[in-house]
């Protein structure tokens, strides 16, 4: 009988140990719409002398567009906005991409060379094979980095790194169990010549040499098939050809964010209904491709600069109310001026008076800090005529969207 216990208890255990074993793969579901928002924390050292802080905020507005056997055609579009450390106030909008790519199953990339986001490709990468607790894996993914502004290199500049995983077990979170993967991954890369765009690209101040490190915490929803959330430590230098460096340290958290869809008709009908019941003159409200948009059209300031005024406060204070009824969605404020004096200075001021706004409903408790971002398009799209004052009127305006994604 003895012997017999022991059989059964060791084909217990072994059934365990089977069942732990489990299959990691990417989910797609065409049509379906999600988020990715990241939130960095950065210092930059010039020389190994503390230069600034800086804030950061990624967005990641995705779409599954195609799928095809277990791949998913993604459509995606990357927002990065930035403020100063350790000021409350909103985040100001300061690059804006957009990629399309397929991905596969266990999180190959098949992506343009002309695409400079992601930045991190290829990662995760998970085994064909089941794993289990306290499994681990290597695979190549690969960075890809914009430095047209920094450094002047106007191609992508893309290299191979060696990551490592480790999957550490389980744990509920949000009501999901996720899986614990520790990814980290080093490099050391020689950028060369050849990443230079044209022969006559000034080589005295540009990068030689990439150093840089990764350590990851990702929380893999296994039943979604797509991430919870991670946190990461990270440290990259760039080494330049003038024998100056520049490091950047920080951490960063990311959260992934369903989107479920936004009715536009209908929204753009009940905030019809509302401007009209508040009765909040010269705004408008339409439907585009970025969602549901209300139009303010010659928004007051004191002359030239970003300052409401209170005209303009109460009519805000109308406009916030209606903005709370739709809490689950991000709120994109866009400036945009009439075309006097010079296009930098229209294009500053744009920025300025968006950021104003943003930072008046963001008082208001409209959105939390992460939910209210601005930009600027200066006079570049104007929808009146610049050489008439009527013209200009219409020009001077703000535009707040109703983000679907």
């Amino acid at each position: 009988m003895a012997k017999k216990g022991l059989i059964i208890l060791i084909a217990l255990t072994l059934l365990v140990l089977t069942s732990a074993a489990e299959e990691f793969r990417f989910k797609y579901n065409y049509g379906e719409k999600y988020k990715l928002v990241t939130r960095v924390n950065e210092n930059v050292y010039i020389n190994g002398s503390f230069s600034h802080q800086a804030e950061i905020l990624n967005k990641i507005a995705v779409e599954v567009v195609e799928t095809r056997d277990e791949s998913g055609l993604l459509s995606c579009s990357f927002q990065t906005s930035e403020r100063s450390y350790g000021i409350r106030g909103s985040f100001s909008l300061t690059e804006d991409y957009k990629s399309l790519f397929w991905r596969n199953a266990i999180g190959e990339y098949d992506i343009g060379e002309e695409y400079f986001m992601p930045v991190v490709r290829d990662v995760p990468i998970f085994p064909l094979e089941d794993v289990e607790p306290g499994d681990s894996w290597v695979a190549v993914g690969e960075e890809v980095h914009d430095l047209r502004a920094s450094f002047g290199l106007k191609k992508p500049f893309r290299f191979p790194i060696s990551v490592h995983y480790n999957y550490t077990g389980d744990e509920t979170r949000e009501g999901r169990t996720v899986a614990l993967i520790k990814i980290e991954y080093n490099f050391f890369q020689a950028v060369g010549r050849q990443n230079m765009s044209e022969p006559g690209d000034n080589y005295d101040r540009v990068p030689a040499k990439i150093a840089g490190s990764s350590e990851q915490l990702y929380y893999w929803d296994k039943e979604n098939g797509n991430p919870l959330f991670y946190e990461e430590e990270f440290d990259f230098i760039f080494y330049l050809t003038s024998g100056e460096y520049v490091e950047y340290a920080g951490s960063a958290y990311g959260d992934f964010i369903e989107s479920p869809d936004l009715n536009r008709e209908r929204v753009v009908e009940e905030i019809e209904r509302a401007i009209e019941e508040s009765n909040i003159k010269g705004a408008s409200v339409k439907s585009e491709e970025e969602g549901v948009t209300i139009t303010l059209e010659n928004i007051q300031f004191l002359p030239d600069s970003p300052l409401l005024l209170e005209s303009e406060k109460a009519k805000l204070l109308r406009i916030a109310e209606i903005l709370k009824t739709y809490p689950e969605r991000d709120i994109l404020i866009t400036g945009h001026t009439a075309r006097v004096g010079t296009e930098e200075s229209s294009q500053a001021l744009s920025e300025e008076r968006a950021k104003a706004v943003a930072d008046f409903l963001l008082s208001l408790n409209v959105r939390d800090e992460m939910g209210i971002i601005s930009r600027g398009f200066g006079s570049r799209k104007p929808i009146g005529d610049n050489s008439i004052e009527a013209g200009r009127l219409l020009n001077r305006r703000v535009e707040i969207t109703i983000l679907e994604n």
